[in-house]
C-alpha cells in the first residue's frame, strides 16, 4: 500500500541537491521551489547548496526525519543511504538514480536487496530510474514540461519517464489538463498495480480524477490489475492505455493454432476488453481518446461531419465508418431549410459542407439543426484557416455552442500555425482540441465501443466436474490421446463426432461397425494433420476404409488412425492458450484452413459472460455467416455461445490445460460438432 508520506509529504529532502538546474538534482529543486511546495525542503549534498527557500544539510547523518526523500545519487550509494533514512523514520522515497534492473544482474541484485529493505520497513518507494512524481502537495520531477494542477484534470501512470515528458508536452497543446502523474521507472516496489489500487481505495467521487491514462512496460499482477481497474471503471472513471513490447511474446514457439494466435498483443487487447479500458498504440492516439474522456459524453454512434474542407470531412468520415461509427445521410426534404442559409455550393448530406466561404453564423445555423435533428447524436466541427481571415468568432461560436448543446461536439482546430492565437484562446476557456481529424475518428469509435462493456460475474455452465478433474488427473504431461480429448469434451458437455481409433489393421473392422458412411479418417501423432496430409474425406465403403488406413499408418510418427462420422456444415473454431500470470485466453472465429490466414477471431480471458462471450461473436468479421448469407442458412448462435462459454470455463476448472484447440466446429443451423479437438497439459 502506498504511505501517505508519498501523496501528502509535509518534508522533503532531496538527496543529492544541486544548484545547477541542468542536473537532475537541481531541476528538481526548481520544480519543487516553483510548484510552491508548502512544507520544510532539505537540500542534502556535501558540497554546500545555497538556494532561498531551502535548508542546506551536509551529510545524511546531520537530516533527521522527513516524510519524503528525493534521491539524485549514483545508484551504488543509494541502499546505504536508504538504510539511514529509514533508520530516521522515513517512509516514502522516489529515487531518480538509474543503474539498477535496467543495467544487468548487478543492477537487478541491488534493486532486490533496496526493495526488500523498503518492505520490511514498510514504506513506499518509486522508481528506480524514474522522473517522479507530480501532485497537488508537490512537483517532485526533475523535467519539463510541469503541467498546472487541475483536480478534475487527467491522472497519467508511466512506466518510461521519458515518455511521459513526450507526452505532457504534446498533450498540453491540445488543451488536455492534469493532475497527478506518476513515473514508475524500473517499478521495483510501486507498479501500475499498486497506483490503481490507491485510485482505487482512495476514489471520492465528489473530488477524484475520472480519467487515468496509463502507458505500460509490464504488468506484474494481471488479476490485481484487472480487479482495481474494474472497481475504478465502475465507479464511473475513465482508462485507457498503451502496452508496449508485445511484439516479443510471439517468438513462443506454439504448437497449436491457438498459441500461433494468442500473441502477447492479443492477451493485452483481452485484458483491456475485461477491465474496459481502450487499448491505444501511440501517444497521438492516447492523446486523442483522453480528449474525447474529457468531453461531453456521446450516447449514439450517428455522427454529423460539418467542415469547411472537404478533404478532411472525407478523411473523418472514412475513420468513423471503417471504425463502426455512422455518419447517416441527411435527407433533402429534411434539410432543405437548412440549405438555404448557406452559401450557394453548400452540401448538406453529411458530411455538411459550407464552403471556405462559410461564415461563423451559418455554423451556428447547422450545429443548431443537428442539435435538434434526431437521428444525429453528436458533431465533429472541423475548422481550420488559410491565413487569409480571423477565426476567432468561429471558434467562440463553437465554445458557445459546446456550452448550451445536449449533444456533444468535437472541434478540430488543425491550423496550428495560422490560427495559433486563436487556438490558445479557445483552449484557455477549458476545451481540448483534436488537431488531427483521423485521430478523432479513430479515438471516437474506440471510446465509443469501450462504453459496453460487460462487468457481470460470470457464472460457469454445468459441467461434469469430478468426471473432468479425474481426467486431467490421471493424464500425464502433454498432449492428450483422442480418447481423452473425447471424454473431456463429453464431461464438459461440448458435442463431438462420433469416432473410435484403431491402432492396427485388424481393429478396423469393429471400427467401422457402428459408422454410417460417408466416413473420414484421420492420423493420430503428427499434431498438424491436414499439413502430412493426414486427414482423408468422404470414404464410402470398407474397400476404400482399408486404403485409407494403410495410407495414413505409413505417414511418420502415426500412431494410430481415427474413424470419423462425416459432418457437414461451415468451419468454426475455439480455443484456449495459458498465458502465465494472465490465466487463459479464449479465442474464437472462423475454422479450418481459414483460421490462420485470415486471422477473423475475437478473444477474451477466461472465464467470460454471456455478454461477453456474445460481443466476441458479433465482432467477428464472418459473422454474418451466423445470420444467412447470399441465401444460405445462418448459424446457430446461440450453441456457439455456449461451446465458447464451456471451453472458458473448462480451463479456469483444469488450469493445468495450457493449450487446448477445437478445429473445426462444424455448424450449421441446427447443430455443431466438434471434429477434432488437441488438448496439452502441463502438470
Amino acid at each position: 500500500m502506498i504511505a501517505p508520506e508519498l501523496i501528502t509529504p509535509k518534508s522533503i529532502a532531496i538527496i543529492g541537491a544541486s544548484e545547477n538546474t541542468t542536473k537532475p538534482g537541481g531541476k528538481v529543486v526548481e520544480n519543487l521551489l516553483n510548484g510552491q511546495f508548502a512544507g520544510q525542503l532539505f537540500a542534502v549534498n556535501n558540497r554546500p547548496v545555497n538556494i532561498p527557500g531551502l535548508t542546506y544539510v551536509p551529510n545524511i547523518e546531520q537530516l533527521g526525519y522527513v516524510d519524503l526523500a528525493i534521491i539524485v545519487i549514483p545508484a551504488i550509494y543509494c541502499y546505504e543511504t536508504v538504510r539511514k533514512l529509514l533508520e530516521n523514520g522515513t517512509k516514502a522515497f522516489i529515487i531518480f538514480s538509474a543503474g539498477f534492473s535496467e543495467a544487468g544482474e548487478n543492477g537487478i541484485a541491488l534493486e532486490q536487496q533496496l526493495t526488500a529493505m523498503i518492505d520490511k520497513a514498510g514504506a513506499t518507494l518509486i522508481g528506480p530510474n524514474c522522473i517522479g512524481v507530480i501532485n497537488d502537495t508537490y512537483k517532485g520531477v526533475f523535467t519539463t514540461p510541469v503541467p498546472e494542477y487541475d483536480p478534475t484534470g487527467c491522472e497519467l501512470i508511466s512506466s518510461s519517464g521519458a515518455t511521459a515528458v513526450f507526452f505532457l508536452e504534446a498533450a498540453l497543446l491540445t488543451g488536455l489538463r492534469f493532475s497527478n502523474v506518476y513515473s514508475i521507472g524500473n517499478a521495483a516496489q510501486t507498479g501500475v498495480e499498486e497506483i490503481l489500487e490507491y485510485m482505487d481505495h482512495t476514489f471520492d467521487p465528489k473530488t477524484s480524477p475520472r480519467v487515468k491514462l496509463l502507458y505500460l512496460e509490464n504488468i506484474k499482477n494481471p488479476f490485481k490489475f484487472m480487479r482495481h481497474a474494474i472497481a475504478l471503471r465502475q465507479k464511473g472513471c475513465q482508462l485507457a492505455a498503451i502496452k508496449a513490447g508485445y511484439s516479443e511474446a510471439g517468438s513462443r514457439a506454439a504448437s497449436s493454432h491457438t498459441g500461433a494466435l494468442a500473441t502477447s498483443d492479443t492477451v493485452i487487447r483481452a485484458l483491456f476488453k475485461k477491465c474496459g479500458i481502450v487499448y491505444c498504440s501511440s501517444r497521438d492516439e492516447l492523446i486523442a481518446v483522453a480528449s474525447v474522456f474529457r468531453t461531453q459524453k456521446l450516447e449514439g454512434n450517428n455522427i454529423a461531419v460539418i467542415t469547411h474542407a472537404g478533404g478532411s470531412a472525407v478523411m473523418l468520415t472514412d475513420a468513423l465508418t471503417s471504425n463502426g461509427m455512422n455518419v447517416p445521410p441527411l435527407p433533402a426534404e429534411d434539410t432543405a431549410a437548412l440549405l438555404s442559409k448557406l452559401n450557394p455550393g453548400s452540401s448538406v448530406g453529411n458530411p455538411i459542407d459550407f464552403l471556405a466561404t462559410g461564415t461563423a453564423a451559418q455554423l451556428g445555423e447547422i450545429i443548431d439543426f443537428c442539435e435538434n435533428y434526431e437521428s444525429i447524436d453528436g458533431m465533429a466541427v472541423v475548422f481550420g484557416s488559410p491565413g487569409l481571415f480571423n477565426v476567432r468568432d468561429v471558434y467562440e461560436v463553437i465554445d458557445n455552442k459546446m456550452n448550451t448543446c445536449k449533444k456533444p461536439i468535437f472541434p478540430v482546430l488543425p491550423s496550428l500555425i495560422n490560427a495559433e492565437h486563436e487556438i490558445k484562446d479557445f483552449l484557455a476557456k477549458g476545451r481540448v482540441n483534436f488537431p488531427d481529424e483521423v485521430n478523432l475518428g479513430k479515438a471516437l469509435a474506440h471510446v465509443y465501443r469501450s462504453s459496453s462493456v460487460y462487468f457481470d460475474k460470470p457464472i460457469l455452465p454445468k459441467m461434469d466436474i469430478v468426471s473432468i478433474r479425474t481426467i486431467i488427473n490421471s493424464s500425464s504431461h502433454g498432449f492428450l490421446n483422442p480418447s481423452a480429448c473425447r471424454e473431456l469434451m463429453e464431461a464438459a458437455g461440448i458435442e463431438s463426432a462420433l469416432q473410435t481409433e484403431v491402432q492396427r489393421i485388424d481393429q478396423l473392422q469393429s471400427g467401422l461397425k457402428d459408422m454410417r458412411y460417408p466416413i473420414v479418417m484421420k492420423v493420430t501423432g503428427p499434431v498438424h494433420k491436414t499439413e502430412v496430409g493426414g486427414v482423408i474425406l468422404n470414404i464410402n465403403d470398407a474397400q476404400q476404409a482399408e486404403a485409407s488406413y494403410k495410407k495414413l499408418i505409413s505417414i511418420p510418427d502415426a500412431k494410430g488412425v481415427i474413424i470419423q462420422e462425416m459432418v457437414s456444415g461451415e468451419e468454426l473454431y475455439c480455443g484456449a492458450v495459458k498465458q502465465g500470470g494472465f490465466g487463459h485466453v479464449v479465442l474464437c472465429g472462423l475454422g479450418g484452413i481459414f483460421l490462420e490466414l485470415l486471422g477473423d477471431a475475437a478473444s477474451a480471458l477466461a472465464p467470460m459472460s454471456r455478454e461477453e462471450v456474445s460481443a466476441m461473436v458479433e465482432s467477428l468479421k464472418g459473422y454474418p455467416l451466423f445470420e444467412g448469407y447470399r441465401n444460405r442458412k445462418g448459424l446457430n448462435k446461440d450453441k456457439y455461445i455456449d461451446i465458447i462459454m464451456r471451453v472458458g470455463a473448462l480451463v479456469h476448472i483444469a488450469p493445468e490445460i495450457i493449450e487446448l484447440d477445437l478445429n473445426p466446429i462444424m455448424a450449421n443451423a441446427q447443430e455443431m460438432k466438434v471434429v477434432d479437438v488437441r488438448i496439452r497439459v502441463e502438470k
